[in-house]
Formats: structure tokens, sequence, C-alpha cells
């Protein structure tokens, strides 16, 4: 069985998502970020101020290659695991891609309460800051399988049409 692996931006919704689809399925849940902080001890935002951004990535490249060995899993990933070749084909191989998308707005909206604990957007206006990001993004991002807006959605919407979704892909 397939993993289920959810990209997209910060605040889409994937670690929202991802356990409801994996609750509804029967699956374990691995959030990728939560597992890096779980090893180093450290938050992401830690990681990156200490270490920088190119450290935090090797942890991510790390984190993706063990959970893509899994089978079965729902797996949510940080916002920018799609932006690494050796990421993408490591989780294409291991199951379906479904990236999640929102407006600037939304994501502004999703994040604004914890914007000091998300570096990328540390500094500066936030909104602009995402516009830029999901400019440079988008075209990683549109290599997922599906691909799913989840502005103005509840989970339960989401996670539905990622099900049926999925099941339209299977021969």
């Amino acid at each position: 069985m397939g993993n289920i692996i959810l990209v997209g931006f910060m605040g889409t919704g994937k670690s929202a998502v991802g356990k409801m689809l994996a609750r509804k399925l029967n699956r374990p849940f691995v959030d990728l970020d939560r597992q890096i902080e779980k090893e180093t001890g450290r938050t992401v935002q830690q990681i990156f101020e200490r270490d920088g951004e190119p450290a935090f990535r090797r942890l991510e490249a790390k984190g993706v290659r063990e959970a893509a060995a899994r089978k079965g899993h729902v797996i949510a990933t940080g916002g920018g695991v799609m932006c690494g070749e050796e990421n993408v084909q490591a989780l294409k191989s291991s199951g379906v891609l479904v990236c999640l998308t929102a407006s600037a707005d939304t994501i502004l909206e999703r994040t604004s309460a914890s914007l000091v604990s998300r570096p990328l957007l540390a500094g500066g206006d936030p909104k602009e800051r995402i516009t830029e990001l999901l400019a440079l993004r988008t075209p990683y991002y549109a290599r997922a399988d599906i691909t799913i807006d989840t502005t103005g959605r509840t989970l339960q919407e989401v996670s539905e049409e990622i099900l049926c979704k999925i099941e339209k892909l299977k021969p």
C-alpha cells in the first residue's frame, strides 16, 4: 500500500488534513517537520537560526528518505520539500503526492499567529514574502499527482476530495 504524501506551502493544511486522513484510513501519520524537531531536540526555527536553511534542508532530505521507505503512511511534508529533486523522486516512488494550495490571504490568516516561529516569513512584510515564495515554488508544487485548493474549505471537505481523487487514480 503506497503512502499519501501531502505537499504544499505552509498554512495550506498539510498537518491538519494529514492527521484527519490518517484517522479515516487507520494509517500511521508522519509530520516531517515534527520528526526533525524530535530527532534534533530543536524547533525548525532554532535550526534555521543556529545552522541556517541549508542545514535544515539536509535534515529534511534525510527525513524524506526515511519517510519514503515506509509503506501505508500519511506523510505531511514541509513547504520547501518539493524544491529538492531527490526529495521529489523519493516521495513519488513511495506513493501519491497531493499538493494542498491556498490563496496568499488565506495563508497569511492561517500563519499569522505563528509568524515568529516561521523563519521564512520573519522580518519584512509577511504577505509580500508569502507571495514571493508562492511564485517561486508553484512550478515545483505542480509536479504533484493531485492538487487541491483548501481556501475556504473544511478539513472534512478537503480530506474527502483527496480520497475521491486518489480513488480515480487507481487503474
